[in-house]
């Protein structure tokens, strides 16, 4: 299938510009081309606008606009952050990092702060307090420089529906300006077994398909950080243990990796380092060891499943008789 040209993808797509015009302006050009992508396959794709100059007052250093304004010693830091909700705290005073070369499991009960600690992180929530920042560059103040340097798959992938898997690469191209992208997108399908679904179109790809085809857009540019919701819903025990390996490469390659979910027992023997969260609050950050040291009610072989209950409950669930 030939590929459709950026303006035509922009047009197709039916997206409202909300960077552009405030009364929202349908999507016709390659002018906008980058903030449709705040709003296709996830936060990831949030530069909105890069190189354009109406877009980018007071989002930088005005002194250093390219430079950090930390020094990069992790890749993720998060420090004192706070969110909001009218009168509920989301999250309060949460303070972690992440270096390059570590895969933190981001772990706690439904409404622990985790998917809001991750979208703040990829700039799309505004902290009430507090600040995040990726490698060196502040989330809230340098947006731009923070985004190029991230990627974030969603818990649900949000994919162009009559776009292919090559288009979606074709456009995270264009989006984050990848120049001579077609090796490095081959290699990324064929990586995640995607290839002989190159030009099937996003509708009829199945739930797994889809999470790996926002997955492929994710790894394009090669972000340092690479923040991951929900990331084994809807794959096969293949898929699984594919991701792995790829979150694996990643952070070999010095990527710092932060993913949450529910499923404990799939990523205890994956994450090097895992924060325990409840009611926005952090309990636990560290190695496994380094957790179990604290909880002198658990034994040095305890799970990542009786951590987590003696963390945030206070007492290890006994198996049911059977």
């Amino acid at each position: 299938m030939k590929p459709r040209p950026p303006d035509r993808l922009a047009a197709s797509s039916g997206f409202i510009c909300g960077e552009c015009d405030a009364t929202g302006m349908v999507l016709r050009s390659t002018r906008c081309v980058r903030a449709v992508a705040a709003a296709t396959t996830g936060p990831s794709f949030s530069l909105a606008h890069a190189a354009e100059g109406r877009h980018n007052r007071a989002v930088m250093d005005p002194a250093n606009p390219d430079l950090p304004s930390s020094a990069p010693d992790a890749v993720v830091r998060v420090e004192h952050f706070g969110k909001a909700y009218d009168k509920r705290l989301a999250v309060d005073d949460l303070s972690f990092s992440v270096k390059g070369g570590e895969i933190l499991g981001l772990v706690g009960p439904n409404g622990a702060g985790k998917t809001t600690t991750l979208r703040a992180l990829a700039g799309i929530l505004q902290p009430s307090s507090g600040s995040l920042s990726i490698d060196g560059f502040d989330v809230a103040k340098q947006p731009l420089e923070a985004k190029r340097r991230l990627a974030m798959v969603p818990d649900e992938p949000h994919l162009f529906a009559s776009l292919t898997v090559w288009e979606h690469l074709e456009f995270t191209a264009q989006v984050y300006q990848v120049a001579g992208f077609e090796s490095r997108g081959t290699r990324l399908l064929e990586e995640l077994e995607l290839l002989d679904r190159r030009d099937t179109v996003a509708d009829e790809l199945s739930r797994g398909m889809r999470q790996k085809t926002a997955l492929a857009c994710a790894l394009l540019h090669e972000p340092k950080a690479l923040l991951m919701d929900e990331p084994l819903t809807g794959l096969d025990p293949r898929g699984i243990r594919t991701l792995y390996t790829t979150l694996r490469r990643r952070a070999e390659s010095g990527a710092a990796v932060v993913l949450s979910t529910h499923l404990l027992g799939q990523i205890e023997g994956l994450c090097t380092t895992f924060l325990i969260l409840r009611a926005g609050r952090g309990l636990f950050c560290g190695t496994m060891a380094q957790i179990r040291a604290q909880l002198p009610a658990l034994s040095e072989t305890a799970s990542l499943e009786d951590v987590f209950f003696q963390a945030t409950e206070g007492s290890v669930p006994h198996e049911p008789a059977r």
